[in-house]
This record gives C-alpha cells, sequence and structure tokens, in this order.
C-alpha cells in the first residue's frame, strides 16, 4: 500500500519504533468538553434495517459497545443483555452531555420506550442492581416496568467475591487481574451444580439449605472463610419481594417479542479475546462474550439474527495480566492512555495500551461472522505522525495472519509485523460525515476494513452520542 511500510519486532521491541510527539491531557479534556456540548439526540440518519441486531466486543473489553447500542437503542424496541455480570462496565452519555456508568443493566436504558432484558446467562449480584437501578432513577431514569430479569439468571453472592478474592491473591505473582466481583466463582458454580438461581428466591423454604451448601463448598476450599449465613438469607428474604415486579421468563418473551414483529438488540459484554473458550486463556473472563454465549444466554435462536456488529478500538487497550502482543510502552502509551481516558469503568484501573492487532481481529471475526464493524475512537491517534498496526505474528518459524497461538507461551513471544501509515495530525471530533474526515484519516479506516474484510459502518470521533461519523 502507498504510504505504508513494514516493521517487524517483538511486542516490547515496538516502543523504539514509535513517533515521541507529547500529547498532552488537556487536548483530550478540550475534545471530551466539546463533545458534550454538541450532543444530540441520535447519530443515526435512518433505521438500521436489522430485526435481530447484536453488538459484541472484538478486542479485550472497552472498546465503546455502550455507545453504539445506545445509539442503536433508540430504534429498537427490546434490548438484552446475555453474559458477564457487573464486571462489565459501559458508559454512556445522553443527549445532554449526562455521563452513565453501567455494570449490569442493558445500555438501552436511555430509550425509554425500550425493554431491557437481563438474560439467562448473566451472574446477578442484586445488591449491585438495586444500587445500580437506584443510581439511575435518581438521575431521573425510570426503570420499573422496563426492565425484565431471567429466571433463570444464576445469583451471585458476596462469598463468590470473597473467594474470587482469595484465589487471585494465591496466584502471586501469576495473577489473572480480575475485578474481584465475584464472576468467576459464580460461573463455577453454575458448573458444578451448586449454584442458586433466580428462581430459587420463589422458593424461600428451601433457601437457607442451598445456600448453606454453596458456602460448605467454599469453606472446604477456603476454610478460613467467614460468612454469615443467617444475615444473607435474610438480606435474600428482602431482594426476593422487591425483584418480583422484574423477574420473568425471558427465553418466552424474547420469542413472543420476535414473533410480534419487535425489534431486539442485543448487547454482549467484555469480549472475545477475553473468551474462556477463544480468549487469552487463562487471562480471560469466565463467559463466552462470542457468539456462542448469545445463544447460549438468550435462549433466542441464531436463525433469527440479521446483523452481527463488532466493536473494536482504532487501537487497542487491556486491564489486567496476560499476553499483549501490540503493547505500548514508556511515554507513549502513557499519553495515548491519557488523551484515551483509559482507565476501567469498573474498577478505575488503567488500561494497558497497544496498537491496533489485525491478527486477532481477524480471528475474532471469523468466530463471530461479523457483517459490520464499528471502529471507536479514531480521535484518540489524531496527534500521531504515524500510526502502526499489527498485520503478523511470527513465532516458533511460523507466521499467524488470522489466527492465534493458543498457548501463553507462544503469545508471549511472538514477534510482530507492523504495517506504519501517516497520521492526519488535526483534531476531527467535530466530524460528522465521512466527507469531514482527513484524507490520512479515511485511508486508515479504509485500511483497515482491507485488513479485515469486513465493512467498518461507524466510526467513533468522541465520547458524545453524536460524536460518531456513518460511512455507506
Amino acid at each position: 500500500m502507498q504510504g505504508a511500510n513494514l516493521r517487524v519486532g517483538s511486542a516490547h521491541q515496538a516502543q523504539r519504533l514509535l513517533p515521541q510527539r507529547r500529547i498532552h491531557s488537556a487536548v483530550a479534556a478540550k475534545r471530551l468538553q466539546r463533545s458534550k456540548l454538541v450532543c444530540r439526540a441520535s447519530t443515526a440518519s435512518e433505521q438500521f434495517p436489522a430485526k435481530v441486531c447484536i453488538v459484541l466486543g472484538t478486542q479485550w473489553g472497552d472498546e465503546g459497545k455502550g455507545k453504539l447500542v445506545d445509539i442503536l437503542a433508540q430504534q429498537y424496541d427490546v434490548i438484552a443483555r446475555a453474559q458477564g455480570g457487573a464486571n462489565a462496565g459501559h458508559t454512556i452519555y445522553d443527549d445532554k452531555g449526562t455521563k452513565y456508568a453501567l455494570h449490569l443493566l442493558p445500555s438501552g436504558v436511555l430509550n425509554k420506550n425500550a425493554m431491557n432484558v437481563i438474560g439467562n446467562g448473566v451472574v446477578v449480584h442484586v445488591p449491585a442492581l438495586f444500587e445500580e437501578i437506584k443510581n439511575m432513577e435518581s438521575k431521573g431514569i425510570q426503570i420499573q416496568g422496563r426492565l425484565l430479569l431471567s429466571d433463570r439468571a444464576h445469583l451471585l453472592f458476596d462469598v463468590h467475591k470473597e473467594v474470587d478474592g482469595l484465589r487471585e491473591a494465591e496466584l502471586a505473582g501469576n495473577k489473572i487481574g480480575t475485578t474481584k466481583r465475584g464472576i468467576g466463582p459464580a460461573y463455577a458454580s453454575k458448573a458444578t451444580r451448586n449454584g442458586l438461581r433466580v428462581s430459587d428466591l420463589a422458593h424461600l423454604e428451601n433457601f437457607t439449605e442451598k445456600v448453606t451448601k454453596l458456602v460448605d463448598d467454599a469453606k472446604a476450599r477456603f476454610p478460613d472463610l467467614e460468612v454469615d449465613i443467617g444475615s444473607e438469607v435474610a438480606a435474600y428474604t428482602r431482594y426476593a419481594e422487591q425483584l418480583k415486579i422484574f423477574i420473568t421468563d425471558t427465553v418466552d418473551y424474547l420469542h413472543d417479542a420476535y414473533e410480534s414483529g419487535k425489534r431486539i438488540l442485543i448487547e454482549g459484554a467484555n469480549a472475545t479475546m477475553l473468551d474462556v473458550d477463544h480468549g487469552t486463556y487463562p487471562f480471560v473472563t469466565s463467559s463466552n462474550p462470542s457468539i456462542g454465549g448469545i445463544v447460549t444466554g438468550l435462549g433466542l435462536a441464531p436463525n433469527t439474527y440479521e446483523a452481527v456488529i463488532g466493536v473494536a478500538k482504532a487501537y487497542t487497550t487491556r486491564v489486567g495480566s496476560g499476553p499483549y502482543p501490540t503493547e505500548i510502552f514508556g511515554d507513549l502509551g502513557e499519553q495515548v492512555r491519557e488523551v484515551g481516558r483509559e482507565y476501567g469503568t469498573t474498577t478505575g484501573r488503567p488500561r494497558r495500551v497497544g496498537w491496533l492487532d489485525i491478527v486477532a481481529l481477524k480471528y475474532v471475526c471469523k468466530i463471530n461472522g461479523f457483517t459490520h464493524l464499528n471502529l471507536t475512537k479514531l480521535d484518540v491517534l489524531s496527534d500521531l505522525e504515524e500510526i502502526k498496526v499489527g498485520v503478523a505474528y511470527k513465532v516458533n518459524g511460523k507466521t499467524f495472519t488470522s489466527s492465534v497461538p493458543a498457548s501463553i507461551e507462544d503469545l508471549e513471544k511472538v514477534e510482530v509485523e507492523y504495517e506504519t501509515l501517516p497520521g492526519w495530525m488535526s483534531d476531527i471530533s467535530g466530524a460528522r460525515s465521512w466527507a469531514d474526515l482527513p484524507p490520512n484519516a479515511q485511508r486508515y479506516v479504509e485500511r483497515v476494513e482491507q485488513l479485515v474484510g469486513v465493512p467498518i459502518r461507524w466510526i467513533g470521533v468522541g465520547p458524545g452520542r453524536d460524536a460518531i461519523v456513518e460511512k455507506h
């Protein structure tokens, strides 16, 4: 490609190949403020045609899925979540620039006419759910009558959070980097069949016995674990009454909604490179944030899906431990982090940052069958003279261009082949059409399309709801 060149080096060597132009956090703040000031109700110029549409993360999470879901949600009748728990953090903005941080609630809550569904594949910490509902209603967002909770969803108890922390502490220098929200232990309880489901709240006569078995199993592993079972049961007895208005058979509801002609938008949590089967195992989440988790987590058949959208940052980020081939180190890494405000919605932890990884992106495109891509946060790269994309891995005499080595040992020693593209060196946060983007920004988007083979329909140029460009 004209204007591009290739370089090979390890992930750690990539730092030396980077332009050293300093990016100031004041610029990021200015862009954020500008984007908030120009927010409008919706950027969609026409209705997206898919009756059932799925939005999934393609990297290691934090790609900005919530924003696209929020935009599309204005066009849909039902917005559903299929997997994960309160470890997922989605940040969205309303038309006034007000920020909302969501963890369990679907990102469609700002559409006052939409029903929001928490599916059977989600693990639910009930106190966290009520706290989130309270926070939203304090900002004038009515949740009652607009939220349904699957009676088959598993309950996440405080004991799961305790076990999560204890297991992470045992790993010492090899920590997974979990959010310690209890997600993994809750899914473990589900797999070992001693977990409790939302439907168990309808049978409180057996609840104490079931909770005791769950706690006994945890204490067999961690004998010093202290759990006040009586207090836990008393709390859930109160929650049972409060939750009644939300609980339903969501499988039945979704099928009835589909058959009656309602439009359904499905929101994935986390991302495919954190998938327990397809991600960088064991440095992954404990569910399937890929297309398979949507099928099992909602019970809506795959032949109803008309569009599967993958959301990818124009660069990459990762929270926690694990191999990260295109990671950027040093001053430039810190500068990109600051401009992109790369701090976790759930934990506040600084995210690791890296160049766009085309190898991993092509891999997850194969797994999920994406029909469209949403490339987010292109504006964060605006002050770079050169921008790199990783186009191949080299390890053990093999070259990978569209699949990722399964072993962590191999991933940690890959050399990345980079393609270098010219930057555009101008502020694009005010762009609202394809023609508004500088030629080099257009070329970057087009080159990613060429490399991945999936059309990029939406391009994020700022955090606000309207800070997005549609490319037809």
